[in-house]
């Protein structure tokens, strides 16, 4: 019998999604993270199997600390939720779009992954897979890349992207000793509802979901504090 547990953020749409599916359909009971309890249990509905609703904020450190402790353990974490309020360049982005994006996207990642380390440590395999985004990567933003032009803006959800990958290396570091596994995942462009050029686009979610399931199932030899592409590659830093 199955009795893995994962956590995936931000899972009632999109690629949490689709993430939060394979998951269940691996056989571990998959905890559908939702800041609205409505369509977390529409998303419950819909994957079937497996999956149960843990309603999460992860800007709201009392729901973070009270949706914690209902986890005994906990074997893989996936901090998919994240935002992009707008695809302006850095010369056009106020200070407090900065702050709300990095609240979601870094602060959020900080704080969920720090509530939820007893239960992960409980775990004879435990993986935490971050989901970064190509247009993080410093080598591509500065180097011809066919995905996107350097200077193409989102310049609040790039940098904490960058950020959120320098957080990948050093807990991956932190924890290594202790059988973690800790891997960020380029998904490519999706469509999705994160912002108008992602809606736009016509990339599969859920091709997307197949590379975080492949960082969330990694064997004891896998790769940790690696960048990796959703179909395995490695991404430049």
């Amino acid at each position: 019998m199955n009795e893995r547990t994962a956590l995936v953020t931000g899972a009632n749409k999109g690629i949490g999604k689709c993430i939060a599916q394979l998951l269940a359909a691996e056989g571990l009971t998959v905890y559908v993270g939702s800041r609205d309890p409505g369509r977390g249990q529409r998303a419950v509905e819909e994957i079937g199997a497996g999956a149960r609703l843990l309603v999460l904020d992860v800007t709201d450190p009392d729901a973070v600390a009270q949706a914690a402790a209902r986890m005994d353990r906990l074997d893989v974490l996936v901090n998919n939720a994240g935002i992009s309020p707008s695809l302006a360049p850095p010369t056009d982005t106020g200070v407090e779009e900065y702050r709300r994006t990095y609240e979601t996207n870094v602060f959020g990642v900080v704080a969920v992954t720090n509530a939820f380390l007893p239960a992960l440590r409980r775990s004879p395999s435990p993986r935490i897979v971050n989901i970064s985004s190509g247009t993080a990567s410093l080598t591509w933003s500065t180097t011809p890349n066919p995905q996107f032009t350097p200077g193409s803006g989102a310049a609040a959800y790039r940098s904490s992207k960058a950020a959120l990958n320098a957080l990948t290396v050093l807990y991956a570091q932190t924890l290594a000793e202790d059988g973690f596994k800790v891997n960020a995942l380029a998904p490519g462009l999706r469509a999705t509802d994160l912002n108008p050029r992602a809606a736009a686009a016509g990339g599969d979610p859920a091709e997307a979901a197949q590379g975080a399931l492949r960082l969330a199932l990694l064997p004891d030899d896998g790769p940790t504090g690696g960048f990796f592409s959703w179909d395995g590659t490695p991404v430049p830093w």
